[in-house]
C-alpha cells in the first residue's frame, strides 16, 4: 500500500542533509535515523468524502477512507491557541489511552471560507500497515470463550469513565470498537445525542451473546437480562460477569519464568534503582525456601532523592512491599471466597500507603524537607493466585489476575509476537497537563519540566498518594516487562520490541538474554540512568518449554556490555558470568545506616554457621543409611507376604511437571537528573537517578526456582 505512493516521507531528523526518502523505507538515506511511519484516524463525515490517495495539507497522504499518513512526522501539526470543548472527552481521558485514542492535531478540508475542520487523532487502533484492527463484530465468532468474557469486562469498566465525560454512546457502536489481541480499543469518541443506560449497552451486548461460545452463552445471556432491569447497577453486573471471567480463565494452563537484572549504567557510579525478583531473591529462595513470593509478584524502583537517598527509599521499598504482599497472599489463602477486584485493589492502595508513609517518617526522622526528601518511583505487578472452582467436577486453579500498581514514571508493557503494549500511564507534568484539558501530550514535550515527577512513593504523606491499580487476566501467551526510566526513556521499549520479545516467544532466545539485551539497548542508547528490568514470560501451553538454541543465547549472552555493572553471585550459570556483566560495589556504611539502623554484625555467626555446615554431611549420610534400612525392611516384608513369582505391572508414566514462575499478561518532582532528552528538567524534590549509593544484585538464572504448588502442569499458587 504504501509503496503506490510517489510523495516522499521525510526524515524526522530536523538536521538531516537531504531529508526525502522514498515510501516504503525504514531508515533515512541521508542520516541513517529511523523513519516514522505515523497514521492518524480523521473524524467526522467531510473525512470520508476524501479519495484515496489525495495529498492535504502537503503532509497527509489519504491511505484510505479517515485513515491518513503523516509525511512530515517531526513538524508539529496544526492546534488552535484555544482548544475546543469537542476534544475535552480525548484529553480528560488520557489515563485510559490503552483503550482510547489521543488528540493528534485539526486539519483544515476545502477552500476558505467553507473550509471544515477535521479531527486528527493518534494512539489508534491501526495496524503498521495502515489498516484498521478488526471490529468486535469481525473477530467474535472466531475467538475463545474466556476473550469473549474478557472483552465484554473491558467494556464495562470502561462505562463509568466515559459516561462521567458524556461519551458511553461510544460503546453502543460495534464498528467503533476494535479488538488487537486481548485488548478492545476504541477507534473514536461519540457524544451521541441521548443518555445511555446500561440497557443499551445490555441490548448490543445481546447481539454477540448470539454468537458465542457455548460454554459462556447462557450466562451471557442471563447477565444481558440482568443489564435490562432498572434495579440492577453496574457493580453487581461487574460481579456475576467477573465471575464467569475467572472461571473460564481458570480452565486454562499458564506457566511463568521471570528474570530481573538492575545495572548501575555507563554514566553513574551508584544505583539507586532496585528491583524484585533478582539472583539473590532466587539463591536465596533455594537455600531457604522462605520466599513465596515468586513466582506471583515483581517489582522496579527507581530511587529519588539523590546521593544516600534514592538507593535507601527505592531498597525499603522493595522490602516493605515484600512483607506486605507476603501477608496478603497469605490471607487469600485461607479465606473460601474469592476477593473482589475492587476489594483487592483496596487492599492493595492501603499496602501501598503503608510503605509511602515508612519512608516519609524515615524523611522526617532526619528532618528532610522539600528536595531533600528521598522517595521512589513504583512499578509492581502480583499475579492473584487465588482458586476458582468451574464446577464439581474441575479441580480448582488459578485465576490468572494481574494486578498492576504503579506511582512514578517506572512502566510496564505486554509484548505479544505482533504487537507491544504500554500497560501504565506516568505521574508527570506532561501527563498531568493532557488530564486537566490544558494541551496536547506532543505539546507537552516542548515544556522543560515534561518528564518531573508528579508523584512518588516518600516525598508526602499518603494521604495525599493516589496509586494507579490496575487488573488484567492472562489469556495469552506475552512477556510482562517492568523497567524503569533508564529503558523507557526516548521511547526504547516500543522502537526494538521486535528485536527480543518475538524471539522469546519463539523459543529463539532465553529470557536472560533477552534482559541482559534490554539492559545493553538503555546503556547504548539513553546511558544516563540507572536501569531495572524484571521480565515474565507468561505460557498458555501444557506443556513443558523446549529450550532456546544454545548456540543463539550464547552468542548474544557473550556480547560486550558497555560499560554496566550488574551484580551476579557467582553461583550464577557460566552464561551470565561469561557476558562481561562485573559485580556491584556494596552499600557505603553511611547508606547502610539509613537502611537498616539497628543492624550490628556478630563476629560469632560465620563460625556457628561453618559448624553447621560440617554437621551437614553427617546428618546426610545418617539419614542415608537409616532409608536404605527401612527400604531392605520393606523389600523383605513384601516378599514374604507375595504368594507368588508372577510380577505386578509397572506404574503408568507420569510427564515431568512444567515450570511455572510470574503472570502474563501537587507538587513536580523531577523524573530524570542530567538528560540529553528535552523532558526532564529538575524540580522541587530531587530526580530519580540522582547519583548515590545503591547495592543492585542482578538476577537472571537459567533455573527458576519454583513455589511447590507452581510446578504443576496447570498452577495452582
Amino acid at each position: 500500500m504504501i509503496s503506490s505512493f510517489s510523495e516522499p516521507i521525510y526524515c524526522p531528523n530536523l538536521s538531516c542533509a537531504d531529508p526525502r526518502n522514498t515510501f516504503g523505507r525504514q531508515q533515512c538515506a541521508a542520516c541513517e535515523t529511523d523513519l516514522i511511519y505515523r497514521y492518524v484516524w480523521v473524524v467526522g463525515q467531510a473525512a470520508e468524502e476524501v479519495p484515496t490517495g489525495k495529498v492535504i495539507a502537503d503532509r497527509y497522504f489519504v491511505i484510505a477512507p479517515q485513515i491518513w499518513l503523516d509525511s512530515r512526522p517531526a513538524v508539529p501539526p496544526s492546534v488552535p491557541e484555544q482548544l475546543p470543548d469537542s476534544i475535552m472527552p480525548y484529553l480528560h481521558l488520557y489515563p485510559q489511552r490503552l483503550h482510547t485514542p489521543e488528540v493528534y492535531g485539526l486539519c483544515s478540508l476545502g477552500e476558505a471560507p467553507e473550509a471544515t475542520e477535521v479531527l486528527l487523532l493518534e494512539n489508534v487502533p491501526i495496524n503498521n500497515f495502515g489498516s484498521l484492527y478488526p471490529s468486535i463484530l469481525q473477530a467474535w465468532s472466531g475467538t475463545s470463550a474466556a476473550r469473549q468474557v474478557y472483552w465484554l469486562w473491558q467494556m464495562l469498566q470502561l462505562w463509568a469513565p466515559l459516561s462521567e465525560q458524556g461519551v458511553a454512546s461510544s460503546l453502543l457502536v460495534p464498528e467503533n470498537l476494535r479488538v488487537e489481541g486481548w485488548r478492545v480499543r476504541l477507534r473514536e469518541l461519540h457524544p451521541g445525542n441521548f443518555v445511555p443506560t446500561l440497557r443499551d449497552l445490555g441490548d448490543v451486548w445481546s447481539g454477540l451473546v448470539e454468537s458465542a461460545q457455548p460454554e459462556v452463552q447462557s450466562r451471557l445471556g442471563e447477565i444481558c437480562q440482568f443489564m435490562r432491569r432498572s434495579s440492577m447497577n453496574l457493580d453487581a453486573i461487574a460481579l456475576e460477569l467477573n465471575d464467569l471471567l475467572l472461571e473460564q480463565a481458570a480452565k486454562l494452563p499458564l506457566h511463568l519464568e521471570v528474570v530481573g537484572m538492575t545495572d548501575t549504567g555507563p554514566q553513574r557510579s551508584q544505583n539507586e534503582d532496585s528491583c524484585y525478583p533478582t539472583a539473590a531473591d532466587f539463591q536465596s529462595s533455594k537455600t531457604s525456601g522462605n520466599d513465596k513470593l515468586i513466582p506471583y509478584l515483581t517489582m522496579v524502583c527507581d530511587g529519588v532523592g539523590g546521593h544516600e537517598g534514592g538507593e535507601v527509599a527505592s531498597q525499603l521499598a522493595v522490602q516493605s512491599l515484600k512483607a506486605l504482599i507476603q501477608n496478603l497472599l497469605a490471607e487469600i489463602t485461607q479465606q473460601e471466597e474469592l476477593m473482589t477486584p475492587p476489594m483487592v485493589i483496596k487492599q492493595l492502595e492501603e499496602i501501598v500507603r503503608v510503605v509511602n508513609n515508612v519512608i516519609s517518617a524515615q524523611n522526617n526522622e532526619q528532618g528532610k524537607e522539600l528536595r531533600q526528601r528521598m522517595g521512589t518511583t513504583l512499578v509492581m505487578a502480583l499475579q492473584l493466585p487465588q482458586k476458582v472452582k468451574s464446577s464439581e467436577d474441575l479441580p480448582s486453579n488459578n485465576s490468572h489476575e494481574l494486578y498492576l500498581v504503579n506511582v512514578g514514571d517506572s512502566r510496564a508493557y505486554w509484548i505479544g509476537k505482533n504487537y507491544c503494549q504500554r500497560l501504565t500511564v506516568d505521574d508527570d507534568v506532561a501527563s498531568r497537563e493532557v488530564q486537566l484539558g490544558h494541551c496536547l501530550y506532543w505539546e507537552t514535550q516542548l515544556r522543560s519540566d515534561a518528564g518531573a515527577l508528579t508523584q512518588a512513593l516518600g516525598t508526602r504523606d499518603g494521604d495525599f498518594l493516589r496509586p494507579t491499580i490496575q487488573r488484567f487476566i492472562v489469556e495469552e501467551e506475552g512477556l510482562l516487562l517492568l523497567c524503569s526510566d533508564g529503558l523507557s526513556d526516548n521511547d526504547l521499549v516500543e522502537h526494538y520490541w521486535e528485536n527480543y520479545g518475538p524471539e522469546v516467544l519463539e523459543g529463539k532466545m532465553s529470557l536472560e538474554a533477552a534482559v541482559q539485551s534490554w539492559i545493553r539497548l538503555a546503556n547504548e542508547k539513553n546511558g544516563y540512568d540507572n536501569t531495572s528490568v524484571v521480565a515474565t514470560h507468561c505460557r498458555m501451553s501444557p506443556e513443558r518449554l523446549v529450550l532456546f538454541d544454545p548456540a543463539v543465547a550464547s552468542a548474544v549472552a557473550s556480547a560486550p556490555v558497555s560499560a554496566a555493572s550488574v551484580s551476579l553471585p557467582m553461583s550464577l550459570p557460566r552464561s551470565l558470568q561469561k557476558s562481561g556483566l562485573r559485580a556491584e560495589p556494596p552499600l557505603r556504611e553511611s547508606s547502610k545506616q539509613l537502611l537498616y539502623p539497628e543492624t550490628s554484625p556478630a563476629p560469632e555467626e560465620p563460625v556457628k554457621k561453618r559448624r553447621f555446615k560440617l554437621l551437614l554431611p553427617l546428618l546426610g549420610l545418617l539419614g542415608l543409611m537409616l532409608a536404605c534400612g527401612a527400604l531392605g525392611l520393606w523389600v523383605r516384608s513384601l516378599e514374604s507376604t507375595q504368594p507368588g513369582p508372577e510380577q505386578l505391572p509397572p506404574p503408568p508414566e507420569t510427564p515431568a511437571p512444567s515450570p511455572s514462575a510470574i503472570p502474563s499478561p501537587g507538587a513536580e518532582i523531577p523524573s530524570e537528573s542530567p538528560s540529553p532528552s528535552p523532558e526532564s528538567t529538575p524540580a522541587a524534590i530531587p530526580s530519580p537517578g540522582a547519583e548515590s549509593p545503591s547495592p543492585s544484585p542482578a538476577s537472571n538464572p537459567a533455573e527458576i526456582p519454583l513455589p511447590e504448588e507452581a510446578t504443576t502442569p496447570s498452577p495452582s499458587p
